[in-house]
């Protein structure tokens, strides 16, 4: 499948405002949704819209498109069974959910380590948790310049009260990728479980929760697009073991004891659907295996992904205006997502925003819930940063038309 066909499984990338064709690098924000998923959700709102359990036909079909998503799900992480995969309203309310959990048998003498590095969900959640307990938090560093995990930091603040580390996969911010294999190995020398955050990192490489080892790992359907669904993968043991706060009556089995209330089931329609669409992208034949369509998918991906990478990197040397923050060598590209946190000398970043928003470019700015990161980049109190945000379907073109806005901001000023 080429850029151009892809494109137009999206209709916001087919529409026209003011007659342009808008440019989206927002994806990091949450990405644009394909027809098939729309297709799926509002089918299953306009035909079969109920709960769980009943005797009736739409309440079968409900508990087939739950099972089809926990499915998915596992297909997409590798996880090793469905009943490992854990729904939600989003990410940080699951996050909370499971920080409440799991921090039951926290003691004063425990120690918890999260990140500069993360978007607060993974950091507010844990932070709070352990004040309830009397607990110490540890906040481990990045590197500036590249904007990765500071190891012999985290090294350092490891040891054997340590009980649990919650680490990005890859940040929000700027894209740079953490050796996150070498963090749950190092954390389970100490007996700590690892909690990660990889929506960010969800839409652009291929998980494999075995093969990480992780505990637990978080992402968000609407960042790989889908819709509004948060996920969790746990270890069974865990999901077994800790005790959530659920009501009463509930079943207390997994995965359904940890999913508190009605789970948006046109949601979980729509997940199956966005990770049937990303599979489709291997242009494999649909009755491969669906997680062997996901590895070629992926890998394409990517392959289109670290060349929209390579050439805003060449593009921005051109601009020594421009600061990015994050990886900056264009032969490492393959450890960074295509997202680009910047500034500009002389502008606010809401400014940048505007006057591109302005031209129907679409990008975000401020500190994108990474207040660790910003505060430590100096930059929590300028209005944080400019961030461009790639996915698959971007083209060169989008990048080159970026350049040439932010040229013109530059040469009016």
């Amino acid at each position: 499948m080429n850029l151009t066909e892809l494109r137009q499984q999206f209709p916001a990338l087919m529409q026209q405002v003011d007659g342009q064709s808008p440019i989206f690098f927002d994806g990091p924000g949450g990405a644009q949704v394909p027809q098939s998923v729309l297709d799926a959700m509002s089918s299953y709102l306009g035909h079969y819209n109920a709960n769980l359990g009943g005797a009736f036909f739409s309440s079968d079909k409900t508990v087939a498109v739950m099972s089809a998503a926990r499915q998915a799900v596992a297909d997409l992480l590798n996880s090793p069974s469905p009943e490992q995969i854990v729904f939600g309203a989003n990410m940080t309310s699951l996050t909370f959910s499971f920080s409440r959990a799991l921090a039951r048998d926290w003691q004063a003498s425990d120690e918890i380590i999260v990140t500069n590095a993360d978007h607060y969900s993974n950091v507010s959640s844990w932070v709070q948790a352990a004040e309830d307990k009397g607990a110490r938090v540890h906040a481990l560093r990045v590197n500036e310049q590249d904007c990765t995990l500071d190891m012999a930091h985290f090294e350092q603040l490891l040891n054997d009260n340590t009980k649990l580390v919650a680490v990005t996969y890859a940040s929000n911010t700027t894209g740079s990728i953490n050796d996150i294999k070498r963090i749950i190995e190092l954390a389970h020398q100490h007996g700590a479980l690892v909690y990660v955050d990889a929506v960010h990192y969800a839409p652009h490489e291929l998980i494999d929760v075995q093969a990480l080892d992780c505990d637990f790992l978080a992402c968000s359907a609407y960042k790989f697009f889908g819709p509004h669904v948060g996920i969790v993968y746990g270890k069974r043991a865990h999901l077994e073991h800790f005790t959530p706060y659920k009501v009463a009556p509930a079943k207390d089995v997994v995965p359904g004891r940890w999913e508190t209330g009605t789970q948006s089931f046109e949601g979980l329609a729509g997940v199956t659907a966005a990770i049937e669409y990303i599979a489709s992208l291997s242009g494999l034949d649909a009755s491969t295996p669906r997680r062997q369509r996901l590895q070629v998918a992926f890998a394409n991906s990517k392959e289109h992904e670290m060349a929209l990478s390579r050439h805003f990197l060449t593009r921005l040397a051109e601009f020594p205006q421009i600061t990015l923050y994050g990886i900056s060598d264009v032969e490492r590209v393959q450890q960074r997502t295509p997202t680009f946190a910047l500034t500009i000398a002389g502008f606010e970043p809401r400014q940048i925003s505007e006057f591109l928003g302005q031209h129907h470019l679409c990008v975000w700015d401020g500190n994108f819930y990474a207040q660790g990161l910003c505060e430590q980049l100096g930059v929590m109190d300028k209005g944080g940063v400019v961030r461009i945000g790639c996915m698959h379907y971007n083209s060169i073109a989008e990048i080159d038309r970026l350049f040439e806005l932010l040229a013109t901001l530059i040469n009016n000023a």
